[in-house]
């Protein structure tokens, strides 16, 4: 199961504005996530979201469980804040020096329907592991991250060294080529955007995009891997909207 399909050169994983994606990619982006209305509004101005439009938006946010207001201060909830940290750690990926030991882990629950399986199958892509056939997910053990404990009594975690060479299981896990070409489009793409919408949309697919990075160790990835350059123009953006802010 690979992680991330490769995008064609006229799908850079753009997606249109709303309201509710501007508010959640702003909050997503502060620390701590919260901020009070009037700078909500401020920060909305250059997307051409109107007064009532956000407020209508916010309104639906708290009464969906995505905001929590207090004060006159909108913050996110428990379930996106760890959306947050799942962003964070895909624009700031902890590693480990790597020993050739790849993280192995078996599904070892029976009996679940297909909306539980799917729910799992979401949760150990998130760790950034591939499945090597149903039920087998593995990727070298070079991440340091916790272990959910909601996969305690559903899974299986060991380290194992495969016999097949590493960099070609790793080619096989994933669609390496492939993501650093929609990457390097995403570079271009951002480099040559100007209005301020464009950039926040190019910068959420950025986002998107380094979700799905495998962070494999250097030496079983391309010559030329830019995740690096993506994280970097990321983060610069984020800076700029902070200022901003």
């Amino acid at each position: 199961m690979r992680m991330n399909e490769p995008r064609s050169a006229a799908d850079p994983g753009l997606r249109p504005l709303s309201a509710r994606s501007v508010v959640l990619s702003l909050l997503l982006g502060v620390d701590p996530p919260g901020l009070p209305v009037r700078d909500l509004i401020r920060g909305v101005e250059p997307f051409d979201i109107a007064d009532s439009t956000l407020r209508a938006a916010l309104s639906r946010m708290v009464s969906a469980g995505d905001l929590r207001r207090a004060d006159g201060v909108y913050r996110l909830s428990e379930r996106l804040l760890e959306r947050q940290r799942r962003q964070d750690e895909a624009v700031h990926p902890r590693t480990l020096d790597w020993d050739g030991m790849w993280e192995t882990v078996v599904v070892t629950a029976t009996g679940r329907g297909p909306a539980e399986r799917a729910e799992l199958r979401a949760e150990l892509t998130g760790l950034r592991l591939a499945e090597l056939r149903e039920g087998v997910w593995l990727r070298p053990a070079n991440l340091r991250r916790p272990w959910p404990e909601s996969l305690t009594g559903l899974t299986e975690r060991f380290t194992a060294r495969p016999e097949r060479p590493s960099r070609a299981l790793a080619e096989n896990l994933w669609p390496l080529r492939g993501w650093a070409d929609t990457a390097d489009l995403l570079l271009a793409h951002a480099a040559r955007t100007a209005r301020p919408a464009d950039r926040f949309a190019a910068f959420a697919a950025v986002v998107r995009h380094l979700v799905t990075d495998p962070v494999l160790p250097g030496e079983l990835l391309p010559a030329r891997w830019p995740a690096p350059a993506l994280r970097a123009v990321y983060t610069d953006y984020r800076a700029e909207m902070l200022a901003a802010l």
